[in-house]
């Protein structure tokens, strides 16, 4: 099992999702010669949202970042500044097959303190 989180900032909510470039290596392989890649990702209430991520074309750094099927995740959940949300990869060991995971989790203020996530 691999994934990240990530409290989200402003670009996150409006354009694309910044992905640490450790997450690269839990995705599909890419194609030779691209630099994006599609996949699946199932949240907690079972629905299928698609993904590409995507890396620079040029340059040492990658920069990976998510893409096409983001922004509509964002507003279907509501997502703001200061939420968090989780990728998780799963490997089912009797199929050998590949799923991955999405988690929204709003952010929980109490007195203007952050007391927490709570899932969407």
């Amino acid at each position: 099992m691999k994934g990240f989180s990530k409290i989200l900032r402003n670009t996150d909510t409006k354009n694309r999702l910044s992905v640490p470039v450790r997450f690269l290596k839990s995705l599909p392989p890419f194609k030779l010669g691209s630099h994006a890649v599609e996949f699946e990702a199932t949240d907690e209430k079972g629905e299928t949202w698609a993904f590409q991520c995507s890396t620079r074309k040029r340059g040492p750094y990658r920069k990976p970042v998510l893409t096409t099927g983001w922004v509509a995740f964002v507003k279907s959940k509501k997502l703001q500044i200061g939420d968090k949300v989780r990728f998780v990869k799963y490997r089912n060991r009797a199929t050998a097959t590949i799923s991955y995971r999405v988690r929204a989790e709003k952010e929980i203020r109490i007195f203007g303190a952050i007391f927490g996530y709570a899932p969407i």
